[in-house]
């Protein structure tokens, strides 16, 4: 494994994991777990081989794309998966605990009292195309990076992949759907009566549903998302991560992606996808986590041995040739006329 940075033994650590989760503590809610193992089982090797692939063949640029992208290309299955396995320890959802949590702290609930107090169609739309922007945040911002230096785009990734590896594991052990149980059974699950009894509408406004982005997130989570994905919110960990590294590396753009992300916060509980608890968790999260996995980045970010192993453990970096002032010339030599200044 002397090839591996930060971000494979996060990959490789967390497939295992889950791997043995489902293999010692699968039931009924987990009727295809030996479908779930093999894949667990092919992953690992996958991973394992493109790591070691590219390690005797750096230059290839497919093996390069593959080696640094792959985390990105599991992030969706690795979350859904979550959603299929988080009642091995909980027989149903723990819903009901956040929102007596919610009711103590508050007086009320504020994911449903928030819409309530403004629904109209043009604050939704802001709130609903701000809880959209995660998405463009992630890719936007690794793109840009990806463009500009891949080592910066390296760390990007590594630190993202673990915060929202993180995030799946604590998913696995703490189910809750979230606010939108509230309007209608989600995964099979209602509220108890008395709890369903908090919410103060039982419907979105009609000027909220009207809006484009409200549908289009609609969708999003029809197709993708997971039950019982709520506490922490990894949509408020990741995107203050995506903010720490504008800020680090484009340093033009934090001051207005910072605005969005704040702005993504407050949608989180009105868009009603979260409760004030799951965002003040994702706030500690990421805190936690973002130290963290900067600091085990670059502690296994080279490996120790000779100079190729090194290089290939580093990522691929553009190769730019030096401006003509910076070339150094003999001294009492003069450059030709009419010729560039590099050296031949």
């Amino acid at each position: 494994m002397r090839h591996y940075t930060f971000v494979d033994y996060a990959t490789q650590g967390y497939v295992a994991v889950v791997g043995v989760l489902v293999a010692l503590f699968h039931n009924d809610t987990v009727p295809h777990w030996r479908w779930m193992l093999a894949g667990h089982a092919v992953c690992l090797a996958a991973v394992h081989g493109l790591i070691h692939w590219h390690a005797r063949r750096p230059s290839a640029r497919v093996l390069a794309f593959l080696r640094h992208f792959y985390p990105i290309l599991l992030y969706t299955e690795l979350f859904r998966e979550s959603g299929l396995l988080n009642r091995m320890f909980h027989e149903t959802y723990l819903d009901p605990m956040v929102i007596g949590w919610e009711q103590a702290v508050f007086g009320c609930q504020p994911s449903v009292l928030f819409m309530e107090m403004l629904p109209h169609l043009l604050v939704s739309e802001l709130f609903y195309a701000a809880y959209f922007s995660y998405y463009i945040m992630i890719a936007g911002i690794g793109l840009a990076l990806f463009l500009r230096d891949r080592e910066q785009f390296f760390h990007y990734v590594s630190v993202v992949s673990f915060i929202f590896y993180t995030c799946y594991t604590i998913y696995i052990f703490l189910p809750v759907i979230g606010p939108r149980v509230f309007f209608r059974a989600i995964d099979g699950y209602a509220l108890p009566s008395a709890f369903q009894a908090l919410a103060t509408s039982d419907d979105y406004p009609d000027a909220v549903e009207a809006g484009v982005f409200f549908r289009i997130m609609a969708l999003i989570y029809n197709v993708f998302e997971a039950p019982g994905a709520a506490l922490p919110s990894s949509h408020v960990a990741v995107a203050l991560a995506t903010v720490h590294f504008s800020f680090r590396y484009l340093p033009r753009l934090w001051r207005g992606h910072l605005a969005v992300a704040v702005l993504l916060c407050g949608a989180t509980v009105y868009c009603r996808y979260h409760y004030v608890v799951d965002v003040l968790a994702g706030l500690a999260t990421v805190g936690v986590l973002l130290p963290l996995g900067n600091w085990l980045y670059f502690k296994f970010k080279f490996k120790p041995g000779p100079p190729a192993v090194a290089a290939a453990n580093a990522p691929p970096q553009a190769v730019t040739r030096p401006p003509p002032e910076s070339v150094a010339h003999p001294p009492g030599s003069e450059r030709p006329e009419g010729t560039s200044g590099y050296m031949k």
